[in-house]
């Protein structure tokens, strides 16, 4: 046989380089997850809603997605769950998230996962007051537009967002249930830090976690907190210094190292594990 044609070559170009683009958009689809996505076959009867935040504290409207489960509870308690660096509001809606919500039963809690940009680190700083949006803006919306439990609610997040639950929940004693960082993104100094995390020294200074559990560790005694990170995650040595500082002053502190790294394969495995934590911990808040 001889050499195809140059338009039967262009042809076959055009058809390998149509099945490539459908590949990368199957594959930016798995990877945002979302309502009608494929990210997740079955809720388990769990709805999806959105909500859209108009923010004075980030000036802007902002998305919030809001997962309500099939329980019997008329005003569920709410967990608060932030997600971590380049990802958004549908960043945890993913299978294992459904099935663990489903697995806890009638103690399922409401779940809102606000999108807080790319590298907010979900605290005040020039660029919005990302802390006080969660807060003062998403919580008291969810509350009042769904129907949680406003005075069961807990904070708990993925990376960046492990570091802005603490973060939060050190400015705001007393206001949780419990908080979680599943392999948070703690730095022990400024130079260490990842560009665009904080706006500069002052700004890292001034929302330093580690440094603030050392110094007034009282506001993480009031409610149980949660740490996990991966044997092979590159923020141990931040993470560890901050489980110090809480264990040496007596906070209620889990902590769990299995194998893995920092990654969305290793999250998406301990999702039932997170799950426990949290509903167990506003099952008994309260009581």
């Amino acid at each position: 046989m001889g050499r195809p044609s140059p338009a039967r070559l262009w042809a076959r170009r055009l058809v390998a380089v149509t099945a490539l683009a459908a590949v990368a958009v199957v594959a930016w689809i798995v990877l945002k997850g979302g309502e009608g996505l494929p990210g997740f076959d079955d809720r388990h009867g769990a709805k999806i809603e959105e909500l859209t935040v108009h923010s004075d504290a980030v000036g802007g409207d902002e998305r919030v997605k809001v997962v309500i489960p099939d329980t019997d509870a008329e005003h569920p308690p709410l967990l608060v769950f932030l997600h971590g660096r380049d990802s958004d509001e549908n960043g945890e809606l993913y299978q294992p998230m459904f099935d663990a919500l489903d697995a806890v039963g009638n103690r399922a809690p409401m779940i809102a996962f606000p999108d807080g940009g790319g590298s907010s680190f979900w605290h005040d700083r020039a660029t919005g007051d990302w802390g006080t949006y969660v807060v003062d803006e998403v919580i008291p919306q969810v509350v009042r537009k769904y129907g949680a439990d406003g005075d069961r609610v807990a904070i708990g997040g993925i990376s960046m967002g492990g570091y802005g639950a603490y973060e939060i929940a050190d400015l705001n004693p007393g206001r949780f249930c419990a908080v979680g960082g599943h392999s948070p993104a703690l730095w022990q100094t400024a130079g260490e830090t990842a560009a665009g995390a904080f706006d500069d020294a002052d700004d890292f200074a001034a929302h330093d976690v580690i440094a603030a559990a050392a110094g007034d560790p009282s506001p993480f005694m009031g409610q149980p907190i949660w740490l996990d990170a991966g044997d092979e995650d590159p923020f141990l040595p931040g993470d560890d210094a901050f489980v110090a500082d809480l264990q040496a002053a007596g906070a209620p502190i889990t902590v769990e190292h299995p194998p893995g790294g920092h990654e969305s394969e290793y999250w998406q495995s301990h999702w039932d594990e997170y799950m426990r934590f949290y509903a167990k911990a506003l099952a008994d808040c309260g009581r």
